[in-house]
């Protein structure tokens, strides 16, 4: 892919490469004589997402959850990494600046989770809320449908995990807080990188991380319990800051915290190449090497038990280096989740209850 002198604002990826269902492929081309135009300002266009269900079930052994919502699909953050990127192509879209400029957005979602939970058989897990994609993503702002999905879970006393990297989640404190002391929710938060300039360029509409360690505080002032994933860890770039990453959010109040390795499936790994090269060109044969390496030769391993941590000697490296920081800070874990008392809210039951 050509790459460009300069950048979308506010946008990770460089360009709009074709997905890979598609038989043809472009690519930006410069003929030398300086015609290209400077980019415009790439404006978000909100799509309506009209799937019928909204509960996602996945069979995962190396995953914590079965169950999953993601109220929108792409992710106006526009991580330069994201693993899910390559889903847009589902949608005839590019996984380049389309997932982080066209978003699907599910405008039934809280009335079909009211339905699917409604259901005789439904059987109550803990289900994780903005896994893929951002459930706090600057659209959300305007349509709310994370708000309400969260309403219809407290409704239905439903335990639910919200990951995150955006300080949006703060606006719902009055919900978590009291799904929290019915021991309902956890809210994950990331934590890349504590270096604003970064993170700036790795995730450019995500929440600065200094702002991210203010959410964690006021969360946990507010009785809700708060964990870290400290993802992706990248070689080279912020690999170093695993140790003052897993201090600062335990000083925060975090109460536990977990690492991914950068993961690069389908076409991210060209994207995050390009990446590399425009952002940081003296390092990204390293990087790139040092994936490989913890990656069978490869730059992705999509093998069930290594893809989030990686093999290899820096994967041994990094797994012991988190380790001894976690033991050093004592994080008290978070509380267990309460499935019991999971039930339809009392307008929607059948007929009345004797006591």
């Amino acid at each position: 892919m050509h790459k460009p002198d300069t950048l979308h604002h506010g946008r990770g990826a460089l360009g709009n490469p074709d997905n890979r269902f598609h038989s043809h492929a472009r690519a930006d081309y410069d003929d030398g004589w300086g015609s290209a135009e400077p980019l415009q300002p790439l404006a978000t266009e909100l799509l309506v997402d009209k799937s019928r269900t909204v509960i996602a079930y996945n069979q995962s052994p190396d995953i914590s959850f079965d169950r999953s919502i993601n109220p929108y699909r792409g992710c106006e953050h526009g991580c330069a990494y994201c693993f899910a990127r390559p889903t847009h192509a589902y949608l005839d879209c590019s996984p380049g600046l389309d997932f982080e400029s066209r978003i699907f957005y599910k405008p039934e979602a809280p009335a079909l989770l009211r339905k699917e939970l409604s259901k005789p058989g439904y059987r109550c897990l803990p289900l994780a809320l903005g896994v893929n994609t951002d459930a706090y993503q600057p659209s959300e702002r305007k349509l709310g449908l994370t708000r309400s999905i969260l309403e219809v879970l407290g409704a239905f006393r439903h335990p639910a995990t919200l990951i995150t990297k955006s300080s949006l989640v703060e606006r719902d404190i009055d919900l978590l807080s009291a799904m929290a002391r019915q021991r309902l929710v956890h809210v994950m938060v990331s934590v890349t990188s504590l270096d604003r300039r970064l993170s700036r360029s790795l995730e450019p509409r995500a929440a600065a991380p200094r702002r991210r360690l203010e959410t964690i505080r006021r969360l946990t002032e507010a009785g809700i319990p708060v964990g870290v994933m400290v993802a992706p860890v990248i070689p080279f770039l912020n690999d170093r800051e695993i140790e003052a990453i897993v201090e600062q959010v335990h000083a925060a109040g975090a109460l536990r915290a977990a690492y991914v390795m950068i993961r690069l499936p389908h076409e991210v790994k060209q994207l995050f190449r390009d990446w590399l090269e425009h952002h940081r060109p003296g390092e990204a044969q390293r990087v790139m090497q040092r994936i490989r390496d913890m990656r069978g030769g490869r730059d992705n391993d999509p093998t069930f038990g290594r893809r989030m941590t990686g093999a290899g000697v820096y994967a041994d490296l990094i797994r012991q280096r988190f380790n001894k920081a976690l033991k050093r800070h004592e994080f008290p874990g978070m509380p267990e989740f309460d499935c019991g008392s999971f039930g339809p809210p009392p307008e929607l039951q059948p007929q009345m209850t004797l006591f």
